[in-house]
């Protein structure tokens, strides 16, 4: 038996949550273009809960914007219903929850009917656009065209939208969009906005309608945190699916934990974004910087600053190494007892930073997502820089000194580093006997510190590139020193002996 509309009434024992009764005749009130997994488990999930909630009561139309990819005939004999399995952990707690979601009302595949999704601009009730087509479609294209059949980017078919919006209503005020992007990607409200009205004039639109653009619409920079893996495995969906007593194509796994920030300092914008209210999950704030600091300092950064670590200690896998008593008590320490101070600021207290980095212990440790450390070593140097360096300045200036839980993850990361360059010109590292390729845009400058073989030689020439941290970070007090001495102790006894001494 497969999920649809006809099916839900024999499911009122199962252990899901159903849709209400409803559902299927409220309104189309969004245009959403995507169709990944991140969209569905985040911004259609907070939809969703409101209209269980009776707050905002409209679906979404979806426009699935490239070819090939899922099979779109599949999910309507679904009625476009999905399964959502959240599982994790909240408070080192284990948690469960399915439900069915029912947002979505039809998808439209831009490449076969780009008429139906103009004609859903003229939509009066849909208010709203919502985009993740990856940072590696938020771009322009060199074949856009005003007179495509079909736009070829993203921002050309929003433009395209928009166009045929403001034609349609004469370019009333009030009847623009608020557009929210949840690619991954600073700004992204705003460089979306840069790009459309860009279009705009390079197609010789008219001003008029360039005008409307910048001024009936709202260009919302957002952020969006939350691991969405997809599919579960199939061993996994099958047991899922014989407890519900159905199949679904289209189910996915998340974790418990939701955030979607949406800068909005607008009195009738936050009216419309009306789904907000349904979770704690959403935030509508007139900056979301803060959002974007704690996630960037105490999840990414703690990752960067402890993924070369794992891997050298042996661990495979985020949940493997959380796992570890010993590495456990080392991520714990280093954001709480290192990160926490140095992102504590106006804008962030203290508490916020402390539960934001107690969301996070439950996120890494979450038993049913496999994230690979070496995925995570991923261009590192950049992270590092980007990430850690600012953390670090932080903490010298206020103790005059790096915490010696931030040299470690950096002595690591030097090690780690120590490659050699095979004869196809690909950099290999070695770790346990096995061995790893690396991608780094940096690997050729620092992996040359271990020409020597010398710690002390290794972290002075790394800490000598300025052109990559923005500074010599040899004059900073005591950090060399400090570095050496925890890359010697990885050396002499090994990155788990490390932790299982000092945690």
């Amino acid at each position: 038996m497969k999920l649809s509309n006809a099916v839900l009434p024999s499911l009122q024992q199962k252990p899901v949550k159903l849709p209400a009764a409803q559902h299927h005749t409220l309104p189309e009130k969004v245009l959403q273009f995507g169709t990944g997994v991140l969209l569905r488990g985040l911004p259609d999930y907070f939809i969703d809960e409101a209209n269980r909630q009776g707050i905002f009561n409209g679906r979404i139309v979806v426009v699935k914007s490239t070819a090939g990819g899922n099979d779109l005939a599949d999910f309507a004999t679904q009625d476009m219903l999905y399964t959502h399995v959240i599982r994790g952990l909240v408070n080192q707690q284990p948690v469960e929850e399915l439900m069915v979601n029912a947002s979505i009302s039809r998808i439209i595949s831009a490449a076969d009917h780009w008429q139906e999704v103009l004609a859903a601009a003229t939509n009066p009730d849909i208010e709203i656009i919502i985009s993740n087509v990856t940072e590696v479609g938020f771009k322009t294209d060199a074949n856009d065209s005003k007179d495509a059949a079909v736009p070829v980017s993203f921002p050309a078919k929003l433009t395209a939208v928009l166009y045929q919006r403001f034609q349609h209503f004469n370019g009333a005020a009030d009847k623009g969009f608020v557009i929210l992007p949840a690619e991954l990607i600073t700004n992204n409200g705003a460089l979306l906005k840069e790009m459309v009205l860009g279009l705009a004039k390079q197609f010789s639109l008219p001003e008029a309608f360039i005008n409307w653009v910048a001024t009936a619409n709202h260009f919302c920079n957002t952020l969006v945190d939350r691991i969405v893996p997809g599919k579960l495995p199939a061993a996994e969906y099958e047991v899922v699916a014989a407890s519900l007593g159905y199949d679904d194509s289209w189910m996915i796994m998340s974790e418990p934990y939701a955030l979607w920030a949406i800068e909005c300092a607008d009195a009738t914008v936050a009216a419309k974004l009306s789904f907000a209210q349904a979770n704690s999950g959403m935030v509508l704030a007139p900056s979301i910087n803060k959002y974007v600091e704690l996630k960037l300092r105490l999840l990414n950064g703690t990752h960067t600053f402890s993924c070369g670590l794992a891997h050298l200690a042996g661990f495979t896998t985020v949940k493997e190494a959380m796992a570890d008593a010993a590495f456990f008590a080392y991520i714990k320490r280093l954001m709480l007892q290192s990160i926490v101070p140095a992102v504590q600021s106006s804008e962030i207290s203290t508490e916020e930073a402390t539960v934001f980095a107690s969301a996070v212990l439950d996120r890494f440790a979450n038993p049913y997502i496999n994230h690979k450390w070496l995925s995570i070593t991923f261009q590192y140097t950049e992270k590092m820089r980007t990430r850690n360096v600012p953390l670090m300045k932080r903490q010298l200036a206020a103790l005059g000194a790096v915490t010696a839980d931030m040299q470690l993850g950096f002595a690591a990361y030097v090690l780690f580093m120590n490659a050699r360059n095979d004869r196809n010109g690909q950099y290999i590292g070695e770790a346990n006997g096995q061995a790893y390729a690396f991608e780094d845009i940096h690997i050729k400058a620092i992996s040359a510190a271990w020409q020597t073989g010398d710690a002390a030689t290794a972290v002075t020439h790394v800490c000598a590139q300025s052109q990559i941290w923005g500074e010599d970070l040899r004059e900073w007090p005591g950090f060399v020193a400090g570095v050496t001495a925890q890359l010697q102790q990885l050396q002499q006894v090994g990155a788990r002996e490390v932790l299982n001494a000092n945690y």
